[in-house]
């Protein structure tokens, strides 16, 4: 039978053998190990801490019955008080002996859960933001969001509460078993026999919470990524009137969420009640088969009080066991969705021996790439191009042709599949991380801006810039000039997303940004999209200075962009079918001549 189980990915399927369920559990368990084994001495601490206030507990009992049956004898007819004292004293010492020692023990477990759920956190953040760029663009942002909130949430609550209640009802219940035997084995061995029923409910117990909360894992996530989309893509939703749509999606969502929480709730109510009953059984036989023995003389009152005592004390505990295969369920599909993602291996890894380029002149060449995102997609077969330093191309095509995915390729956001890409005669898989992202920078239509200042978004690219150099390069690209007239100048935080500023002066910002980081090789994937017509026209002469001596490709549907190149190739199916400067292209009767007429026209 095929099991719910997490992908390599982290996303909840229902097709994995058996063989593939146990090594995704294998990959859970050495993440846990890997998290624990720093913490050796803080849990040998805990589990000897909890060992010993565990035996104090238990004594109660036994206390008990040696009170009852030797040293209230004692007063009656010697009217000797020290055995009773003895007892009440050694009575309360365990007991706040033990109460103390639990305390210690839930501090020390808190101070293990947090240091394990600080490394973890850290290590989902890191690993993520290291990955290639190809599973950013494949793993929604919900699912993402999901890792770093709801499962996290999921093993902290196993590791405070669940995996305490368990191995401190476990150690407890066995402790009480063993008291019992050595106390009076007849009674010991009723409650041992009581236990067949009680695993028989226990493992029903899970194994339908298994299945309640595999469904209840799947149907959360879902919940959870329709929520994000939706609201990060809130201006799609309200401009296609979507909202109605969306209420009633999310609306089945919640109600199957309340469903499963209904089942679970429906599960527990028959658990409990089980429990309880076999505990009551459970207590009645030691009880009437002590009773027996009490009036033949074969125990004394105070040992059948400890028995009984024993016995509830034995069940107490194990409703915190199943509330820990509660919170077990959840815990591991966390796991095993954490452990996926921090299984993931970047797609374009940095280099084993990385070379140096200090100084990059800008020359890029293709030779003989080929490239898809899937085996039956290529999007650039067999693709050659030199593109010398200092030059300015523009890549003009229809969507499709191929021209984004030659752009990602120079800024090695993803690797060929044969052949390769060079800078200045390196490979770009051999270069040094640190040498590439300062030679190669590229602005996107998107314009990303941080949370913080303006000034600190220009400098994302030379963190160590000065007030002056940022200004500098904000008067480049005629940013300055709205830059000044906002509330605090270049102090300005422009809110998340850069939502205190429109998406022209967001665009002008990302153009002072790489300014600023000065590359060799510029990239402009669509950049002047987002601005009107008067900006565009502003911006032509920042442009000028923008790709003065560095080489830039630029990426762009508006011909008044690329009017500023030195050469422009005209891409269609992953292929050039025109190379030339503008003005000779324009002049001919090609495709580019076309485009540029259309254009025209349509600016009469």
């Amino acid at each position: 039978m095929s099991t719910t189980v997490t992908g390599t990915s982290g996303e909840d399927r229902s097709d994995y053998t058996k063989d593939e369920s146990r090594s995704i559990r294998r990959r859970s368990l050495r993440l846990l190990g890997s998290l624990v084994s720093p913490l050796r001495g803080q849990l040998i601490l805990a589990a000897s801490v909890l060992i010993v206030s565990t035996a104090f507990r238990v004594a109660g009992p036994a206390l008990i019955a040696f009170g009852i049956d030797r040293a209230l004898p004692a007063v009656v007819d010697r009217m000797d008080w020290m055995p009773t004292i003895g007892v009440v004293v050694v009575y309360l010492v365990t007991a706040a002996g033990g109460a103390g020692l639990i305390g210690w023990y839930v501090v020390v477990t808190a101070r293990l859960t947090q240091a394990i759920m600080l490394d973890l956190r850290k290590r989902i953040f890191l690993h993520t933001q290291k990955l290639s760029l190809e599973f950013h663009e494949s793993y929604t942002s919900g699912r993402i969001i999901s890792r770093q909130t709801s499962d996290l949430d999921s093993i902290r609550e196993l590791l405070d509460g669940g995996l305490n209640e368990l191995v401190s009802g476990l150690l407890y219940g066995g402790f009480t078993l063993i008291a019992l035997l050595l106390l009076d084995w007849q009674s010991g061995v009723i409650l041992a026999v009581m236990g067949i029923p009680l695993m028989l409910l226990m493992r029903w117990f899970y194994l339908r919470s298994q299945l309640v909360y595999r469904e209840s894992r799947v149907v959360s996530a879902k919940v959870i990524v329709k929520f994000v989309e939706t609201m990060t893509g809130i201006r799609a939703v309200k401009a296609f009137r979507k909202e109605p749509r969306n209420d009633d999606d999310f609306g089945e969502l919640a109600s199957d969420y309340r469903e499963v929480n209904m089942r679970s709730i429906r599960l527990f109510g028959t658990f409990e009640p089980g429990l309880m009953a076999v505990a009551s059984v459970s207590v009645a036989l030691v009880l009437l088969w002590g009773g027996i023995r009490v009036v033949d003389g074969g125990i004394a009152v105070g040992v059948l009080l400890a028995a009984v005592l024993y016995v509830r004390n034995f069940f107490s505990p194990l409703q915190e066991v199943a509330f820990f295969l509660n919170s077990y369920q959840s815990a591991a599909a966390a796991l095993e969705k954490v452990s996926g993602v921090l299984e993931e291996e970047p797609t374009v890894p940095d280099p084993t021996r990385p070379v140096d380029l200090w100084s990059a002149r800008g020359h890029v060449r293709f030779e003989g790439v080929e490239f898809g995102y899937s085996r039956n997609r290529i999007i650039l077969p067999d693709f050659s191009l030199d593109i010398p330093a200092g030059q300015t191309i523009a890549l003009v095509g229809t969507t499709g042709a191929g021209k984004s995915t030659l752009a990602k390729l120079v800024s090695r956001f993803y690797d060929p599949t044969a052949g390769r890409v060079t800078l200045d005669g390196v490979d770009l898989r051999s270069l040094h991380p640190k040498d590439l992202r300062r030679a190669i920078v590229m602005v996107t239509q998107e314009a990303y801006l941080f949370s913080g200042t303006v000034a600190d978004n220009i400098a994302l690219g030379k963190p160590d810039a000065t007030l002056e150099e940022i200004q500098a390069a904000a008067r480049a690209v005629g940013a300055h000039g709205f830059i000044e007239a906002l509330p605090d100048g270049y102090a300005t935080d422009v809110n998340k997303r850069g939502g205190r500023v429109s998406a022209g002066q967001r665009q002008l910002i990302s153009f002072a940004r790489a300014f600023l980081a000065d590359p060799s090789v510029l990239i402009l994937d669509e950049a002047t999209a987002s601005l009107d017509i008067p900006s565009e026209r502003l911006i032509q002469d920042a442009l000028q200075t923008l790709l003065a001596d560095r080489t830039a490709i630029i990426i762009a549907h508006r011909l008044s962009t690329v009017a500023i190149a030195d050469r422009v190739l005209v891409m269609e199916h992953g292929r050039i079918i025109e190379d030339d400067a503008p003005e000779n292209l324009i002049g001919g009767d090609g495709r580019f001549a076309r485009l540029h007429a259309a254009w025209r026209e349509s600016l009469v």
